[in-house]
């Protein structure tokens, strides 16, 4: 089998899964915030986490909030914002995860605010010289991801931050997909909020990390009993924070793999295209993720070469988990303006640094024979 869907959920990684089975058949078990030996020793394990992250991810000890994943984080940073200004423009792009559109949804319909969806590029990058001409007095946020969930395009997160710091305007960054797939550094981002799940690079499922600039800033929407400092109520989910810390520190030891599986992954696209002329990279002339290929075969349904390569046991998705469902082109190839007969026929493959790269050799072999046997038979 192969498991070719990682920007929906990686598999957990192999130093956590070895770490989890040490750690159940150990112990402790206890609430973090008991006064008993038992609570300090399960506290103490998780605040170590907790600087392990920091140190990864460039960032102080207290601007670390562990939370459940990157849609709470998305939720509460913008609850932050929105709450301490009269200001009424908020800023996203076209290919915003669908946790950044409703949130930003939620405000307009509840609160009056308008949404501005600045342009992106044909090669899927968002458009600076749009976002610069959109800023203005009222902007009370600017929300754009780093990297594209679907197409793995980086985004110029950078020039973003910059701008947004010129104009003294809050700026949120989507790095759910960047983080544990490429160096990210909060500090020199220069991003007022970053958000990121577990679950994406191989630690355990429902884990996240909010990173706040200023921590003072931070309104939580979980009020409970005051625990990660008072912007995050509910019993930590201890377990998984400390997997956060395994994972991260697993993806500072096997940076290299980043390169080695970025020429695999050029090779692939490559070789694929010399036996496809027709076939389409989406956003291959831009700067992507190591571990991201979004290919589309006009004419033959997406749908149709997922089914089939599920039978040969390698899995892939058609475009975002959270859309997958619907047989239409995805809300980010229309706004890059991919014609339909191109956005009904894509498929993602996404690996990460714990996987094999030679799986890319057997997913080419799989996917010639299925473009082969579908394109007697076009889909649409």
């Amino acid at each position: 089998m192969i498991y070719a869907d990682y920007n929906g959920s990686a598999p957990i990684c192999k130093d956590v899964k070895e770490y989890l089975i040490k750690r159940l058949n150990e112990g402790p078990f206890a609430n973090p915030n008991a006064i008993h030996h038992l609570g300090s020793k399960v506290l103490m394990a998780m605040e170590n986490s907790r600087m392990v992250c920091a140190k990864a991810l460039g960032a102080s000890f207290k601007q670390v909030i562990f939370n459940s994943g990157a849609t709470e984080g998305l939720s509460t940073a913008f609850h932050s914002v929105m709450t301490e200004t009269s200001k009424k423009k908020i800023i996203i792009s076209g290919i915003e995860h669908s946790a950044t559109i409703n949130t930003a949804k939620y405000y307009a319909d509840e609160h009056g605010c308008e949404v501005c969806v600045i342009k992106t590029t044909p090669a899927g990058i968002i458009d600076l010289e749009d976002l610069k001409s959109q800023i203005n007095e009222d902007t009370a946020v600017v929300s754009i991801m780093a990297a594209n969930n679907e197409t793995g395009v980086i985004q110029p997160y950078l020039e973003i931050s910059k701008l947004c710091n010129e104009k003294d305007v809050p700026f949120i960054c989507d790095t759910t997909q960047f983080i544990g797939k490429t160096l990210f550094n909060f500090k020199t981002c220069g991003a007022d909020y970053a958000v990121m799940s577990g679950h994406k690079m191989g630690a355990m499922t429902g884990t996240g990390i909010l990173l706040a600039k200023e921590p003072s800033k931070v309104k939580p929407i979980i009020i409970g009993g005051g625990q990660e400092g008072g912007k995050r109520g509910g019993t930590q989910h201890y377990l998984g924070y400390e997997t956060l810390a395994v994972a991260l520190n697993y993806f500072e030891k096997n940076l290299d793999n980043i390169e080695t599986l970025n020429n695999k992954r050029l090779d692939f696209e490559k070789k694929l295209k010399e036996r496809f002329s027709n076939i389409v990279i989406i956003g291959e002339d831009s700067p992507r993720l190591a571990s991201t290929t979004y290919v589309a075969y006009p004419g033959i349904h997406g749908q149709a070469v997922q089914i089939e390569l599920e039978s040969k046991e390698i899995f892939v998705t058609t475009s975002s988990a959270c859309s997958d469902n619907e047989p239409v082109t995805s809300k980010v190839l229309k706004a890059m303006g991919v014609s339909d007969d191109v956005g009904r026929g894509v498929v993602r493959i996404s690996i990460g640094l714990c996987s094999d790269p030679s799986m890319y050799d057997t997913i080419l072999e799989a996917l010639t024979a299925t473009y082969e046997k579908l394109a007697k038979i076009k889909s649409y």
